[in-house]
């Protein structure tokens, strides 16, 4: 009886939780197109078997037709092969660049909500300076200064993906640190983790056993909202040049290679462009469904 008591509550918190997902027509749409997405990222490249980075001048700026579903680009290489090779770094990129956002944020977010004082406002004012920096001329300083390292380090394009998701995510933690530190200041004075520390539990055991579990709803929300902020920083950098090299497809450097040739070859930015905007819309769907669905404060 004791157990089965003590799986009743966690069990119905996630089915209540998922009942009112579900109810959310929009995340639903949302986790269903981007569970489309990613299986055809997956997936795609062996039904559709296409060489993304094969050139064939005499099919340059082909407009979609059978043979060529999304088109080509000036190279003669295949749209549709090349944003189903360039999903895969995109969707890696802000999936990474997303747990450096949140183990970052959720360290200095934790830290800062538990111990309070000195401490937590040493680290609210770090917050702070890098809320303040302008991000996007100091992500393209960065990167633009560190690249020729990193790619010396780690080679052209594992030291380009290391070196993005470290800056995205870097640059990208503050808003976690906020949520996380202000649940924390919350619960830290809740009369769980004061009975837990009457009977001697030690900060650390305050920290990852009786709060931090109960901090996980917010940040998963946040870590699907920052999936998309990372897809989307990730394609202005390669929109500008200093992503990923000429030969590696991500949408973003699809776009770019796009730029020139909008009237001729609409196509060649239609589709790259469309697949972020599907991608980051989902997303955001998705984050906002499971913010309703586990805050108690919406329960219709």
């Amino acid at each position: 009886m004791t157990v089965s008591s003590s799986q009743g509550p966690s069990s119905s918190l996630w089915g209540d939780a998922w009942q009112r997902f579900r109810r959310d027509k929009m995340a639903v749409l949302g986790a269903i197109a981007l569970s489309l997405m990613i299986l055809a990222i997956l997936i795609g490249p062996w039904l559709y078997p296409i060489s993304p980075t094969a050139i064939d001048f005499g099919q340059s700026l082909t407009p979609p037709n059978l043979k060529h579903p999304f088109g080509t680009n000036d190279l003669g290489q295949d749209q549709l092969a090349r944003i189903l090779q360039g999903g895969r770094i995109s969707l890696s990129v802000g999936v990474a660049a997303m747990m450096v956002a949140i183990s970052l944020g959720t360290f200095i977010g934790a830290l800062s909500g538990f111990y309070g004082g000195i401490i937590g406002g040493g680290l609210m004012r770090l917050t702070d300076l890098f809320l303040s920096l302008p991000q996007l001329p100091l992500l393209l300083l960065v990167v633009y200064l560190f690249r020729d390292t990193m790619r010396a380090i780690a080679g052209p394009e594992a030291g380009i993906f290391i070196l993005i998701i470290l800056v995205i995510g870097g640059l990208n933690w503050m808003s976690v640190a906020r949520l996380v530190r202000a649940n924390f200041l919350q619960l830290r004075e809740m009369d769980f983790v004061l009975a837990a520390k009457a009977i001697g539990a030690r900060p650390r055991r305050l920290i990852w056993v009786h709060i931090l579990p109960n901090v996980i709803s917010v940040m998963i929300v946040a870590a699907t909202l920052a999936v998309g902020t990372a897809i989307i920083t990730e394609s202005t950098l390669s929109f500008l040049g200093l992503g990923f090299p000429p030969d590696v497809p991500t949408w973003g450097r699809m776009l770019y290679d796009a730029q020139n040739y909008l009237m001729q070859a609409p196509h060649m930015a239609l589709f790259p462009g469309l697949a972020i905007f599907l991608t980051v819309l989902s997303i955001n769907y998705i984050g906002d469904g499971l913010r309703d669905a586990l805050d108690p404060k919406t329960r219709r």
